[in-house]
């Protein structure tokens, strides 16, 4: 039995905040998508686009009221990151703010408990603001919110560069109601990768005993660099900008496309413009550019400096342009056949305001699917072939060589 079929016959989520459609996509293997809600209109079009459009609520969660939200195993809510990004106005978690809408997710999950659909299975994911920044204040809030809604709350963070050629870390807050074992998919202490430095010390401000260090196994090394998924024929700038464009670079950067230069195969680098100081005490706008085979993380397109440039250097000749929609879609490890519509900028949105795909299979596959079938199992349902397959493939992946996706 694949892990689709063993996904869609059994286990089922909500996806609040859905955007595109990248989380259930991601999810789809284990769980099948039954209800998700945004109130982007453009987001709308992707996210029908590729999956069923009558699962998809478009509406302001400030307008929905958790009678309307059907009973599901997971609950997955990726609430606007902007108030909580350094990209962003960093304005916080307090109500009001787009980041804020977290609180409206909790409303909506507290009127779900009073009708007696208690998810067993929440995630809360954002940028690593959400768990770190203001000295873990955030984080501390959030989490008690969910702990007075009965759920023990752990967290973790992840990054796509693990399985995708794009740099982009990014936090979970995972939640599981009390009566679902978790011996297998806990630990005592914190560990690496998924337990940074940063999260410990916000995790001190907690000071819970009952604070969950979430289990995962390390995925393999990822096979794929920038210069293997970008579109090598699409069209480029006039080569009179090339001259702009050098000398924007420090000199550092300058030395990493001089380096590429040298190489005679092809090579494919990223760049974001940036403001930094200059030596007079004023500023000058920089490209900086990276020649590593990771792409730098992706942004909604609010302005020019939001979007990656991409330089393209074969046979010692440089070109440049912006990175197009299916290089951003294929960095977030989404397949060609997934359909974007609309213009650039929208395609560009809908692709860097998302989750990575393999980020949330792995999560799927390694963690949220054995809680899933954990809680299934407190019921009267009996699912001991599943239950066999499930924790197969979990003591494979932690012994000898990681799993891929």
């Amino acid at each position: 039995m694949s892990s689709t079929e063993r996904g869609s016959q059994i286990f089922k989520a909500v996806d609040f905040f859905a955007g595109s459609g990248l989380v259930s996509l991601g999810l789809s293997g284990e769980f099948k998508t039954v209800w998700a809600n945004d109130n982007c209109a453009k987001k709308r079009q992707t996210f029908i686009a590729n999956h069923d459009p009558d699962i998809f609520i478009s509406r302001s969660i400030r307008n929905l009221s958790g009678a309307e939200v059907p009973a599901t195993d997971l609950a997955w809510a990726s609430f606007p990151c902007q108030d909580l990004s350094l990209a962003g106005n960093l304005g916080g978690m307090q109500r009001g703010t787009r980041s804020g809408l977290f609180w409206e997710w909790i409303r909506v999950l507290k009127e779900m408990k009073a009708n007696g659909n208690c998810p067993p299975v929440l995630v809360a994911e954002n940028v690593v603001g959400f768990v770190v920044a203001d000295g873990g204040a955030y984080l501390r809030d959030a989490y008690q919110a969910l702990r007075q809604l009965g759920y023990l709350v752990g967290a973790l963070v992840l990054d796509a560069k693990e399985f995708l050629p794009q740099s982009r870390k990014r936090a979970f807050l995972i939640a599981a109601l009390p009566s679902i074992p978790l011996d297998g998919f806990s630990q005592n202490v914190p560990s690496q990768p998924f337990h940074p430095t940063n999260l410990i010390r916000s995790s001190f401000l907690i000071d819970d005993p009952d604070w969950v260090w979430w289990s995962l196994p390390m995925p393999r090394r990822r096979k794929l660099d920038f210069s293997d998924i970008c579109e090598r024929h699409a069209p480029c700038d006039p080569p009179s900008k090339i001259p702009n464009l050098c000398e924007m670079l420090s000199p550092i950067n300058r030395k990493k496309l001089d380096a590429a230069i040298q190489t005679e195969t092809f090579f494919a680098g990223t760049g974001y413009r940036r403001t930094r100081p200059s030596g007079d005490g004023g500023k000058i706008q920089r490209l900086e550019i990276r020649f590593d085979g990771t792409a730098g993380c992706l942004r909604a397109p609010n302005g020019g400096s939001s979007r990656q440039t991409v330089l393209v250097v074969e046979r010692g000749q440089v070109r440049s342009r912006l990175m197009t929609v299916r290089e951003c879609a294929r960095l977030m490890g989404a397949p060609d056949t997934y359909k974007i519509p609309g213009t650039y900028n929208d395609g560009y949105r809908a692709m860097g305001d998302a989750v990575a795909v393999p980020v949330t299979q792995w999560l799927s596959r390694h963690l949220l699917m054995p809680l899933a079938l954990r809680a299934r199992s407190q019921s009267d349902l009996e699912l001991p072939a599943l239950s066999n397959l499930a924790f197969k493939d979990r003591t494979e992946s932690r012994c000898g060589d990681s799993q891929d996706v």
